[in-house]
Formats: C-alpha cells, structure tokens, sequence
C-alpha cells in the first residue's frame, strides 16, 4: 500500500511522520524502515527502526530512488513499512513521474505499506499522486 503526505512547507508533514514512524515501532511486528534526505530525524526517530540518510547512498532521480527502495525489500522481507521524508528532495520536483514512481512501487509488495512525503501544494498534484494521498 502506497501512502502520501502531501503539503507546503511548514504544515507538519514532518511531524506527522515523525509519529506515525513511532507510532508503528509499538504496533507492528515486521521492521520500520525511514529514508530521509540528511539526517534531521535522528533524534525523533525511534533506535528500532533503520534510519538511512539516502544522501550517503548517492541516490538521487526516480529510477535509483525506486531501485532502492526495491533492494531494501528484496533483502529483507521483514520489512513492514518503509517512510520516506522529503521524497522530491531525493528524486526531483516532477509530480508526474513521481505519480508513475509510486504507482511501480504499489506493484511490489502488496503486504508492505510506503509512506512518503511530498512537500508540493496538493491542488497541483496530478491525478496519478492524489489517489494515494492520506
């Protein structure tokens, strides 16, 4: 299942992240992944879960983010939930493709929920991003 948390800047995206990353740390069985885009969460993130700084991964446009996120779950399938912070800073500012992004990553695994931020003013979202909006 594909989740978005769509929003400008400074409408608490982050801070909904935030608890829901904790939130599933106490009510989940598999692993909690969190990708972000430097390291700012490091101190509001649970220690259980995998926080990686993507940054340190030279991951950077669409392919290689989707690629990613693919690996992690193909070497680890107790893997329940990934999050991922500031999604357009990782890939590039194209709601389109983002749109196509995630609609790739949907086919994947359907037992695991993807959780991810965009920080985009949601009326300009097209239609392939809305329908995962939370």
């Amino acid at each position: 299942m594909i989740k978005v948390i769509i929003g400008t800047k400074g409408t608490g995206k982050t801070k909904r992240l935030i608890e829901m990353v904790n939130s599933a740390v106490d009510t989940e069985k598999g692993h909690i992944v969190c990708l972000e885009y430097g390291d700012g969460l490091k101190y509001d993130i649970s220690s259980q879960v995998r926080l990686i700084n993507i940054k340190d991964y030279g991951i950077s446009g669409f392919d290689a983010f989707s690629g990613f996120i693919k690996g992690l779950l193909a070497c680890n399938y107790d893997i329940s939930s990934v999050f991922v912070d500031g999604a357009l800073k990782i890939t590039g500012d194209d709601l389109d493709k983002l749109g196509e992004t995630l609609a790739d990553l949907e086919k994947v695994e359907e037992n695991i929920t993807i959780t991810v931020l965009v920080s985009a003013d949601a009326h300009n979202a097209p239609e392939s991003v809305k329908k995962y909006i939370v």
